[in-house]
């Protein structure tokens, strides 16, 4: 049997963590040690999604409520990391910033994987990645894949509801006012049906706070500086602010 070390390949893990400032800076290891964290939840976060998706086909609304909960503890616990990010001060950051050169978190294919899962989707992010690459090839069958969102439609449709398939599921997700009307009818009749679309409204709500307080981190840490890897910075990430994923289920709050 393996020891804890061995199963969890310790070893391996904690030699991952390689500043390249010289000393090193004292604050690179916490940046290194942040954003791996963060690769691993993503990649969590995903595992989890795909699996709801799968509970969302079977019908399976108790387990796929169980999930979507357990993503949002761990949204949670992605909000709560930046906490310790903005321990380091704009100068402890810039003591190393140089050396990382083109790299940027611009650069996630794990977060823009989780994108493409919630269904903001857009062509050009695939542009940033070479061909041939594990990160174009991921993105690229998630570009094809159907939604989240779209799960949850066959969802509902299976439950009876008069929802219907979006013709394209490479484009991102417009609002639709037949599907808003088999919602409210879901809401007003189906308790269950109606829990799970709220937490549909809290995974969307908690990317959004994530991308709140990940742009208020960048502007306190760098100001209006460009990004690394040659982003606009805290400019690009305010533009991506206040944009629900799922928007009928903002939308229809007016009218139930």
């Amino acid at each position: 049997m393996p020891t804890y070390s061995e199963y969890l390949k310790v070893d391996a893990l904690l030699s991952l963590q390689e500043p390249l400032s010289d000393g090193p800076e004292h604050d690179e290891t916490l940046f290194i040690v942040i954003h791996q964290v963060y690769e691993l939840w993503f990649k969590e976060v995903l595992h989890e999604l795909d699996y709801l998706k799968r509970l969302l086909h079977a019908n399976d609304r108790p387990r796929a409520v169980h999930t979507l909960k357990r993503v949002l503890t761990i949204l949670k616990t992605l909000v709560a990391q930046i906490d310790v990010l903005e321990t380091m001060t704009p100068l402890e950051f810039l003591s190393f910033r140089d050396r990382l050169e083109s790299g940027s978190g611009f650069q996630s294919y794990q977060f823009r994987e989780l994108e493409f899962v919630l269904g903001a989707k857009h062509r050009w992010a695939l542009d940033h990645f070479p061909e041939g690459s594990t990160a174009r090839a991921n993105l690229h069958r998630r570009f094809q894949e159907p939604t989240l969102w779209d799960a949850l439609l066959d969802h509902l449709r299976l439950s009876g509801y008069a929802v219907h398939r979006r013709a394209d599921v490479t484009t991102p997700i417009e609002p639709d006012a037949a599907n808003k009307q088999a919602l409210i009818q879901a809401y007003r009749t189906d308790p269950g049906a109606g829990e799970l679309c709220e937490r549909f409204v809290d995974l969307d709500e908690g990317v959004q706070e994530w991308r709140y307080r990940h742009v208020k981190m960048v502007q306190r840490t760098i100001g209006t500086k460009r990004g690394t890897g040659g982003s606009t910075g805290a400019e690009y990430l305010v533009t991506t602010l206040l944009k629900p994923v799922f928007p009928d289920l903002w939308d229809i709050r007016t009218e139930l």
